[in-house]
């Protein structure tokens, strides 16, 4: 049995699960590229994200080892504030340094792709730094395309950084409506 296979997939709620994500988040805000942020986030950072997910009903998942400890987590919120993007969402998932390598991320974004079809979405984009090559080639597995890249809008740790965005289109929703 894979790593992956011995983790479960949850729901997070802000009580138990807040605190895990922060760690991950900062994490990734200090030691890598896959957040564009300079300063780890306060805890109390997780009341207004946690707050927003519940607002517009924006699934945050998480994958839970045998001992209950959070293992990576994914979540999708607003790409765009205008109404006639109400069918695309903008997703993100992360590991715990621990359990990178794993497959946690793949589960992760299955599921998400099952909640965004479930919910009658249309689109799910990823914003990932394009040297991020284990991200791109996840979500080229995935069946993610390429939808272009945006060169050197981010600077972070003395370099500037390429926005690469890959988007999956779902067959969902049967009838779209405008407004």
């Amino acid at each position: 049995m894979s790593s992956s296979e011995r983790v479960r997939l949850i729901d997070c709620t802000e009580v138990e699960h807040a605190d895990a994500i922060l760690a991950i988040l900062n994490d990734a805000i200090v030691h890598s590229t896959a957040l564009y942020d300079y300063v780890p986030r306060p805890p109390e950072a997780m009341k207004g994200w946690f707050a927003v997910k519940r607002t517009h009903g924006f699934p945050v998942v998480g994958a839970v080892d045998a001992k209950g400890q959070l293992a990576g987590f994914a979540s999708y919120g607003t790409f765009r504030a205008f109404p006639a993007y109400k069918y695309t969402v903008e997703h993100s998932v992360y590991v715990h340094k621990d359990h990178r390598g794993q497959g946690l991320g793949q589960r992760l974004i299955e599921e998400l792709i099952r909640r965004a079809r479930a919910a009658d979405l249309h689109a799910l984009v990823g914003c990932i730094d394009a040297s991020n090559a284990a991200s791109i080639a996840l979500h080229k597995r995935l069946g993610f395309t390429h939808s272009g890249t945006f060169p050197q809008v981010g600077f972070k740790f003395g370099q500037w950084l390429d926005a690469a965005f890959y988007q999956l289109l779902l067959e969902t929703p049967a009838a779209p409506i405008d407004g």
